[in-house]
């Protein structure tokens, strides 16, 4: 049986994450619950828990995914967490549809940067290694009376699972594929060191409230260039292996698009052209990509 990983270490987390020394207003960690999201949309019209609050969990006994799948892992095995976040008056709605996505290029920089691996963003906002899913952002919105609507961000990132411990074929974790680069390596090399899973945290928690703030900045605008010399949608655009690839959406009514990725608008809607030569913008949907050259119905690469 492999050994549970070391619980996270809260009070670090918060002395290097929270205000005055960090940019998170509040960092919280349970040691199990039902959903971080659920949980943060419940006090989101609570002053206790303002912009940039973050709830992590080590366990989740009712995660959801998008179209409403279950999301579980073992204990400590991932990274659990959902940012609350406040805009200000000044941020234009169609921003907040670019939130997942701005997480989802936090957590994709943060694997390449920190572990090495060549992770992709799968359009809506799926983090993915060489076709496989290692992590889920889902954001949603929460009404709140007289002001602006405040928004949790989940992410769910799959860190220390082996292969036995993976709910489907097609997914992945950081463990998994560290071990498939040491396969790789030349036979003299040192081991890999396991994933730390709060150095993970910090570090994309840390990103991520900075490409926050930018983009609070540039009032939830996705074309606004950034403090890196690239708008949100030109960072998105960049990761997205969605883009360029033949693919097939399920719309809602149970309507099949099929075509190619061809972009994204302003509003971070997938951009797909039909083989009529139509382009149709597709602002929610289940998304697969098949392989290339069959765009008009072939064998499914990716799920």
């Amino acid at each position: 049986m492999t050994p549970q990983p070391p619980a996270l270490d809260a009070a670090a987390l918060r002395r290097a994450l929270t205000a005055p020394v960090g940019p998170l207003s509040r960092l919280e960690v349970v040691e199990e619950t039902g959903s971080t999201n659920a949980d943060l949309a419940a006090v989101a019209g609570q002053d206790a828990w303002p912009d940039l609050a973050v709830l992590v969990a080590e366990n989740q006994l009712a995660g959801r995914g998008r179209m409403e799948r279950d999301w579980s892992a073992p204990a400590r095995s991932s990274l659990i967490m959902s940012a609350l976040l406040r805009p200000p008056s000044t941020f234009d709605t169609a921003g907040y549809a670019w939130l997942s996505l701005l997480a989802a290029v936090a957590l994709v920089d943060v694997l390449q940067t920190d572990t090495g691996i060549d992770a992709r963003l799968k359009w809506p906002n799926d983090v993915l290694i060489e076709g496989r899913k290692v992590a889920g952002i889902l954001a949603q919105l929460s009404p709140q009376s007289g002001a602006a609507p405040a928004v949790v961000v989940g992410v769910g990132v799959n860190v220390h699972q082996d292969a036995g411990q993976l709910p489907v074929a097609t997914a992945t974790s950081i463990t998994v594929e560290l071990g498939r680069q040491q396969e790789d390596a030349p036979a003299a090399s040192e081991p890999t060191a396991g994933p730390d899973r709060g150095a993970l945290l910090a570090a994309f928690l840390l990103h991520f409230a900075d490409l926050y703030r930018q983009f609070c900045a540039a009032g939830g605008r996705s074309t606004t260039v950034l403090d890196g010399g690239a708008s949100l949608l030109e960072l998105v655009s960049e990761r997205m292996s969605t883009l360029g690839a033949p693919v097939q959406a399920e719309l809602p009514g149970g309507v099949i698009l099929t075509g190619n990725a061809v972009g994204l608008d302003n509003s971070g809607a997938l951009l797909i052209t039909d083989a009529a030569g139509t382009t149709h913008a597709v602002a929610a949907g289940d998304v697969i990509h098949l392989r290339r050259g069959a765009a008009s119905g072939g064998p499914v690469e990716y799920a």
